[in-house]
């Protein structure tokens, strides 16, 4: 019987229990008990005797900034929408270079760059796809594993997994091997008062937990704001969004370009007409081939089906927007029926005739009647017996479809196939408004929304004629920050092997992709980036670390266009690329490409991709403003810190803070504080104190005035 305890008699009884090295296994993400976890931590560094490592992934801190005006915008933003969020001990002690030496934490995936210089965590980073994870944690020996987990008055008997279901379902069997092996193996609950209730896979009885923390969490929950969307990541979305197939499937990774993706999925659908003219003026025609070929253009009529590791914000908009809206079902003949056009969108019957054409076999066997009852497409008392059905009303008709007056007679019967979700997803992260959104979901709307195994979306292997029945027409939608001209992808390290992110699930839905017929793979990436007043392009002719290998390489879209690049050879390969990088970088792109013998002497560049530069994509804002929204799926900054962000970030773009020649231009340049009081308020910097505060105060206002704050209509950054 699950044990259910205080926070500190929850830690005493697993010291009491396992009596070697304790390994932890913590969910990625949001649903890490941080309490229950420092209580651990705590004891155990008072503890040297004792050994502890921690395995998980995405430690979530609250954002920090390194400088002092970065940090006068942060503070207040972060204290109003982290409020009393509990940090985790260990990450920053990890951070600081002081965890106690009985202590290790290995992750297998960073909050993207916070670890950079962090050595102990790039010696104890774990390389592994999303989903062998549940293997190889099993295999180091996990002994504890410690959750968040929802619960609701109405299911007494449950908890539910919520926000990550993703690895404890895959691990939770094979722990329970070890169990019964007799290892001590533990699991810790703790239920989060604010956590959405989700429902299917995601719930599992409560004795699935050995330990109940009594005490309930009521800490905040930590979130993801809603970050502006650029430029660049628009152009990105929209030409990414022509290559969505209606009726298809839908994954999208989490950050700016895929709220990009979103915006653009959402206006081809309600602005067909504005969406239709910013493509063709961003250069729709040149790409018309591979739209025609991958997506479309026209409204989202059928629907799509979302497969997402990540059950981003976006999905969620998209779904209550009615574009995530195509139900697919746990069981397989369900499932034909539904591709086979017998199931509307609700999962009911259009006809009995139509189940018939749809794949029912015509001469009804038992078996046959007890799953058209027990999958719901049948309702009511109707019994077989010798080849003869018996209908709820009395009468008696042939087990026959064939037969007009069977098929007649069973239409007032037929009811709704049970089971139909339109998203399948293994964790969820996202701003307040996205848990609030679905806390505020009815059950039915819940049950649409199906949290699962890690392993169940990512891979293909298990249930895999379902799968593919399922996966129809997938578009596997992720980011990298680089690709070489010869077709890899560069996502979660640095060339030095510095792990930025991780690799996550990203290699398998690459691989997925290659494997389901009609399937695509599409990697965004912004052509350039620019830091510190220096220019580079994002793509280049070589890379010294490789996320996705080039003989994977599929379908890569920047702000300039679309490459497929699929079977083609390594010279066509590079001139797709070419034909979508900034035009500024072509010339030495192309003469290395010659150099390493890839490219003929000869090779010239068609001169309509010569103009690939950003005043061309700034024009296209001017004439399309309302499709260019800088916050498409809102925003926690108020429209005074929206300016501010705009201006900082155009500061940590432009200006090298270390030379006092630009820094004097700036200033000399900046506005006067009558125009921008608000902000300087909002920034403590109304009444400068002292030299250092005057020059913050210059440097915003220059920064401000360059980044258009207080301007009317959207704008990006």
């Amino acid at each position: 019987m699950p044990h259910s305890c205080t926070l500190e008699q929850a830690v005493d009884r697993v010291l009491n229990a396992i009596d070697g090295p304790i390994h932890l296994g913590l969910p990625l993400g949001l649903g890490k008990p941080n309490r229950w976890v420092n209580a651990l931590y705590a004891r155990v560094r008072q503890m040297p005797e004792r050994q502890l490592t921690i395995y998980t992934a995405l430690c979530l801190a609250r954002p920090r900034a390194g400088q002092a005006l970065q940090q006068r915008f942060l503070e207040p933003f972060v204290a109003r929408v982290f409020g009393d969020y509990p940090e985790l001990e260990f990450l920053a002690d990890l951070h600081g270079g002081s965890l106690p030496a009985n202590v290790r934490v290995e992750q297998f995936f960073f909050q993207p760059g916070s670890l950079l210089e962090c050595e102990p965590a790039q010696q104890d980073y774990i390389s592994s796809n999303y989903s062998h994870v549940a293997r190889d944690l099993n295999a180091k020996g996990l002994n504890v594993v410690a959750q968040l987990v929802a619960a609701d008055a109405g299911q007494p008997e449950h908890f539910s997994l919520s926000c990550n279901p993703d690895v404890t379902l895959d691990l939770l069997p094979l722990l329970e091997r070890r169990r019964a092996a007799g290892e001590t193996v533990l699991s810790v609950a703790q239920v989060h008062v604010d956590l959405p209730f989700m429902s299917g896979d995601a719930l599992v009885p409560r004795d699935t937990f050995d330990i109940h923390v009594a005490e309930d969490e009521r800490t905040t929950l930590f979130s993801t704001p809603n970050m502006p969307v650029s430029l660049q990541d628009h152009c990105i979305g929209l030409l990414a969004s022509s290559l969505v197939r209606d009726g298809g499937t839908l994954q999208i990774g989490i950050g700016s370009m895929g709220d990009a993706l979103t915006a653009a999925l959402m206006a081809r659908q309600d602005d067909n007409t504005g969406y239709r003219a910013l493509l063709q003026a961003l250069g729709g025609a040149t790409w018309a081939p591979e739209i025609a070929a991958n997506g479309g253009l026209e409204p989202l009529e059928q629907g799509l089906y979302g497969c997402s590791e990540m059950f981003v914000n976006g999905l969620l908009a998209l779904a209550e927007a009615g574009l995530v809206r195509r139900p697919v079902y746990p069981d397989l003949r369900l499932q034909r029926l539904a591709d086979n056009a017998a199931l509307d969108e609700q999962g009911r019957p259009h006809s009995v005739q139509a189940l018939l054409a749809g794949g029912l076999p015509a001469q009804l066997g038992a078996a046959d009647l007890d799953w058209l009852l027990a999958c719901g497409l049948l309702q009511g008392e109707v019994r077989w017996q010798a080849g003869r059905l018996h209908l709820p009303d009395g009468s008696w008709v042939a087990a026959d479809l064939d037969d007009p007056h069977t098929r007649a007679c069973l239409q007032p019967y037929l009811g709704r196939a049970s089971g139909g979700v339109v998203l399948h997803g293994g964790f969820f992260l996202g701003p307040g408004s996205f848990y609030r959104r679905l806390r505020e979901l009815d059950d039915a709307g819940r049950q649409r929304f199906a949290m699962t195994g890690i392993r169940y979306i990512n891979e293909l292997y298990g249930q895999e004629a379902l799968k593919r029945l399922q996966r129809r027409d997938a578009r596997f939608i992720n980011t990298v920050f680089t690709m070489t001209l010869l077709g890899a992808g560069v996502a979660d390290q640095l060339e030095d092997g510095r792990v930025l992110s991780g690799v996550g699930g990203q290699y398998n839905f690459v691989a997925q992709a290659h494997a389901l017929e009609d399937a695509r793979s599409i990697l965004l990436l912004r052509s350039w980036r620019e830091s510190g007043g220096e220019l580079s392009s994002n793509l280049v002719w070589e890379y010294g670390h490789a996320t996705i290998p080039r003989h994977l390489r599929d379908m890569v879209v920047t702000e300039y266009g679309i490459a497929d690049l699929r079977g083609k050879t390594d010279s066509q390969v590079i001139e797709a690329l070419l034909k979508i990088c900034d035009s500024r970088f072509q010339p030495q792109l192309i003469e290395q490409a010659q150099q390493a013998g890839k490219l003929p002497e000869d090779f010239r560049l068609d001169e309509r991709f010569t103009r690939n530069l950003p005043e061309r994509l700034e024009a296209l804002r001017e004439q399309h403003a309302a499709l260019f929204a800088e916050y498409p799926l809102g925003s926690d900054f108020s429209e005074v810190e929206q300016d501010l962000l705009r201006a900082l970030n155009w500061l940590k773009r432009t200006l090298r803070l270390s030379e006092v020649l630009e820094l004097g231009k700036a200033t000399l340049d900046a506005p006067e504080p009558e125009a921008y009081p608000e902000h300087l308020r909002r920034m403590g910097l109304e009444a400068p104190d002292g030299v250092r505060e005057a020059l913050y105060q210059r440097l915003l206002l220059a920064g401000l005035q360059a980044s258009g704050a207080g301007e009317a209509g959207p704008r990006s950054t």
